[in-house]
């Protein structure tokens, strides 16, 4: 089983639910010693699809993209305290690109066994956005994927 969750891969957008995905990350790599890895990705894909539809201009995406750039980094960092107050190291990476794409890349260039995703939001169109890209996960990548649901991850993780 340790082999199998040797690397982990947990994709975080900052959401309610990508972070319970790293809590659990982080509390599988307590259990099973497993390397984690919180990937952000700054999503130029659809920065630059904006663009070329003219729904922003140069100046507007240049300025979103320092800002999810920002926002990628505090996220990244929240989890890396989490995950020191339990004792575990998480590798922090910040990517550009689409987000499907650099996940899977990232999975598959650290011999990852497992991605972790955050459930699904109930939120309109950032649910979309999140589904579509866990489509393309699912459908690219060479390594077991969870989907965390898990209602009472915040109790585990306290416990830890």
């Amino acid at each position: 089983m340790r082999e199998l969750l040797q690397t982990v891969v947990v994709a975080v957008s900052g959401s309610e639910a990508s972070i319970n995905a790293a809590k659990y990350a982080i509390a599988l790599a307590k259990g099973y010693r497993s390397r984690v890895l919180a990937v952000y990705v700054v999503d130029t894909a659809t920065l630059r699809e904006l663009l070329l539809s003219k729904i922003f201009i140069e100046e507007e995406s240049t300025e979103y993209e320092k800002s999810l750039e920002q926002n990628g980094h505090r996220y990244l960092n929240y989890i890396a305290e989490l995950a020191a107050k339990k004792g575990v190291q998480v590798e922090k990476i910040l990517r550009r690109g689409s987000i499907s794409t650099e996940i899977v890349e990232v999975a598959e260039d650290n011999q990852a066994g497992l991605i972790l995703l955050g459930g699904f939001e109930d939120k309109g169109i950032l649910r979309d956005a999140l589904s579509r890209q866990h489509r393309e996960i699912l459908k690219n990548a060479r390594c077991s994927i969870l989907v965390v649901k898990e209602p009472d991850v915040d109790a585990i993780f306290k416990r830890l």
